[in-house]
């Protein structure tokens, strides 16, 4: 940062007072980036440059050319752990020191906002980003992604809210339209971004590429202003991902504040010329400016916050030492059979696999990192268990290159150790941004590495590094997995770590690992046709499809195991307005200290409206010594209880009796209850399209209206027509309107419209 940004001169004065004192032509420079990074200062003014840099892993700021897809050259910073493996620790506390590191690095280079988290659903296994998010549910990914912003922002730095919204693949990303159903938008795929801008008020939002539901994000006043603004109280900044506007003066009074790129002026020249022509209202141009000011104003104000000078300065090895455990915290032991694992330092280990000597830790694209330091397997497990105990083998490459000369030694080491820890995992070409993968498949000599290797030496542990989950058809075939994910710079150390048992793993699977492709919710409708991909899918998204069909998976939305046990006891749930309070009493059982994940879910039998059986609500991440019993107090919130009402256009909280169940995966329900939830009752008015079950619930219409239809009824029951009942269920779906008129009913459309407007005065 400069001394100007750091002294803040000329930025005391309320933002709309110095946006008040600018020319138009200024006011439109300030609304698009100087340069790929920076935005736009104004001397005169006081008003610095500040520069927003990609996260959201780690603060990758270009050095020499700058490029959006990581191919410039980068300033060394500490690589966490990518999305995928910090959603698996189902961990807030831990990432909001994960977002407070982030935000010291960013800050010691002058970084005003790192662009991240991103919280995108993965709708689908296939989308070639699905590292840089955290989960397939919102409720995970909007408390996992406020922790990250709020430890980010603790330090004087913004943070982005991304890809806003519904973006869920990188196919066509730049226009393709998703088309979502007002509900599933809302339920599922805004609804982790609304807790995200409610709990932690991100500096900024990125608005993404895509259409929604044929309308560009970047000139949707709807998303930008209705919902994001006047919904949700979002009190900063809406900046376009990198080359995401389509038309600026469309955008500019849509919401979408702030351009990036630099457009080397031709956008602020057509803002310049809309004022002038009155096709774009000065006002709107204000408030862009404004916004643009006030995000300066904070990034001075956090420059000078913590260190009262640019001299900014973070511990390297502690920061490791943090990735470290947030990798360890994030893989996920999915199989252990016969406790092979932890594996003795005594013991001989076959180490096969490239991964385990070149670790592939992150993901290609925008967040491409480049590393203060960077750990591998093979080194960390031969710390543990020693050279003599160790030996290596690559077994295949991983760049495409022929490896079958590499197989045979590998199969021969196998056979003369103890144990073999194979690494597998998808190469970097598999998945990036910018692409979505072709299938779920590991690359076929893995697979065939793996089958042979098991024929040698049945004890093999098989660790995973991947971005996004795998086919796993070889579960049945050995004793234990271990999901590694992307671990970072430091995954290598903290798989080890894991291996040997200095850290008793806790992650918990944040997305669903189906048996095929064939299985998950998009299959047939991704990644679209046509420019437009329609989520046919609905509400059933991950576990909630899964469930709701009561279809097989490999490893269930929050399975995880751990090297103890843990038993579950005395539930009990109360009801109020503020939501629900979940009380149960868990028991670490086995013989060395671990962490549980406590995952509540609620569901509604009989709901009016279509609901999964269950979805995640809440849930708490507990820390137990061996032996050890704690209560924990787990808070339901109300609003997360609520569907959207498509009748009314809004949020409601359907009145009955919930089941609450609590348990160690959706999967895996170890206690129950049922709680009685006072809720709102919707009423919409009738009208003669109002169907005669809507009309015979009514209590003022309804009387009037069965009694008056008994003598019909009774007619057409006669004729032998229907079966019993059927009459009943035919006629309950009878618009009123439509009845009135018919040979023998007793009622006229004019008597009918009078019984409507009665009940709805009545009831207004």
């Amino acid at each position: 940062m400069t001394d100007t940004l750091n002294t803040g001169t000329g930025l005391e004065a309320p933002a709309a007072d110095i946006v008040a004192g600018l020319t138009v032509e200024e006011k439109a420079s300030l609304t698009s980036g100087a340069s790929f990074w920076t935005t736009q200062g104004i001397e005169r003014a006081g008003i610095p440059a500040i520069v927003l840099t990609d996260g959201p892993h780690g603060v990758r700021l270009q050095k020499g050319s700058a490029d959006h897809l990581g191919i410039g050259d980068s300033v060394p910073a500490t690589c966490f752990p990518p999305a995928v493996a910090l959603g698996s620790t189902f961990d807030p506390e831990l990432l909001e020191r994960v977002g407070t590191a982030l935000g010291e690095e960013a800050r010691a280079e002058g970084v005003g906002v790192l662009l991240g988290p991103g919280v995108n659903i993965k709708r689908s296994p296939l989308c070639g980003r699905n590292f840089e998010y955290l989960s397939e549910d919102p409720i995970i990914s909007g408390v996992l992604g406020a922790a990250l912003v709020n430890g980010l922002q603790s330090q004087g730095v913004g943070g982005s809210l991304k890809h806003f919204a519904a973006n869920n693949q990188e196919h066509d990303r730049m226009s393709s339209s998703s088309d979502v159903d007002p509900r599933p938008l809302r339920e599922i795929y805004l609804r982790g971004f609304q807790r995200v801008v409610e709990d932690a008020q991100p500096w900024t939002v990125m608005c993404s590429y895509n259409r929604l539901n044929g309308v560009y994000t970047s000139e949707d006043p709807w998303l930008l202003n209705t919902v994001l603004r006047d919904d949700w109280g979002f009190e900063g900044l809406v900046v376009s991902d990198w080359g995401a506007v389509n038309d600026r003066v469309v955008g500019l009074p849509a919401g979408l504040d702030l351009e990036m790129p630099s457009s080397d002026g031709r956008s602020a020249a057509k803002l310049i010329a809309a004022v002038a022509d009155g096709s774009l209202d000065e006002s709107a141009l204000d408030v862009g400016a404004r916004r643009v000011v006030e995000l300066v104003q904070k990034a001075v104000a956090g420059a000078r916050s913590s260190t009262g000078s640019v001299d900014a300065a973070y511990d390297v090895d502690a920061h490791h030492a943090l990735a470290r455990e947030a990798a360890g915290r994030g893989a996920v032991l999915l199989k252990n059979d016969d406790a092979i694992l932890p594996l003795d330092a005594s013991t001989s280990v076959a180490v096969i696999g490239a991964f385990a000597e070149k670790p592939r830790y992150q993901g290609a694209g925008s967040s491409l990192i480049n590393p203060t330091k960077l750990d591998n397997a093979l080194d960390a497990i031969t710390e543990y268990a020693g050279q003599d105990n160790v030996a290596f083998a690559a077994g295949f490459t991983t760049d495409g290159s022929d490896g079958a000369a590499l197989a045979a030694p590998a199969v021969e080491l196998a056979a003369s150790k103890d144990v073999v820890v194979l690494f597998l995992g998808l190469p970097g070409s598999y998945e990036s941004e910018g692409f979505d993968r072709e299938d779920l498949h590991l690359p076929a000599e893995q697979l065939a590495l793996l089958e042979s290797v098991v024929a040698a030496n049945p004890r093999t542990v098989v660790v995973l590094a991947n971005g996004g989950v795998v086919e796993l058809p070889f579960a049945d075939d050995v004793p234990a997995i271990l999901e590694g994910w992307l671990g970072g710079q430091a995954g290598g150390s903290a798989i080890a770590d894991v291996l040997y048992g200095a850290v008793n793993p806790s992650g918990r699977l944040a997305e669903t690992i189906p048996v095929k492709l064939a299985d998950t919710p998009a299959y047939l409708n991704f990644p679209g046709d046509f420019g437009h991909v329609r989520y046919g899918e609905g509400l059933f998204v991950g576990y909630r499809w899964y469930d709701a069909r009561d279809a097989e998976v490999r490893y269930p939305f929050g399975h995880g195991l751990s090297y103890t046990t843990f038993g579950y006891s005395d539930l009990s749930v109360a009801a109020d307005a503020a939501g629900l309070t979940v009380r149960v009493t868990v028991t670490n059982t086995g013989d060395r200290a671990g962490r549980e994940v406590v995952q509540v879910y609620t569901g509604l039998a009989a709901s009016g409206v279509q609901r999964a059986p269950r979805e995640i609500k809440a849930f708490a991440n507990v820390a137990l010594e061996a032996g050890e019993s704690r209560q924990v107090e787990i808070a339901v919130r109300n609003e997360d209880l609520a569907y959207w009402d498509i009748r009314v256009d809004r949020w409601i909280v359907e009145p009955g009796a919930y089941s609450v169940e609590v348990g160690a995966s959706s999967r895996d329900i170890r206690l129950s209850a049922v709680v009685e939830v006072e809720g709102e009752q919707v009423r919409i008015p009738l009208s003669l399209e109002s169907s005669i079950a809507e009309l015979a619930a009514d209590p003022i219409a309804g009387p009037i209206v069965m009694q008056a239809m008994g003598s019909f009824a009774s007619g057409m029951a006669d004729t032998d027509i229907f079966d019993e009942g059927g009459l009943d269920k035919m006629m309950a779906s009878f618009p009123i309107g439509k009845l009135a008129g018919f040979p023998g009913v007793p009622v006229t459309p004019e008597q009918i419209q009078q019984l409507i407007d009665l009940s709805n005065s009545q009831q207004a």
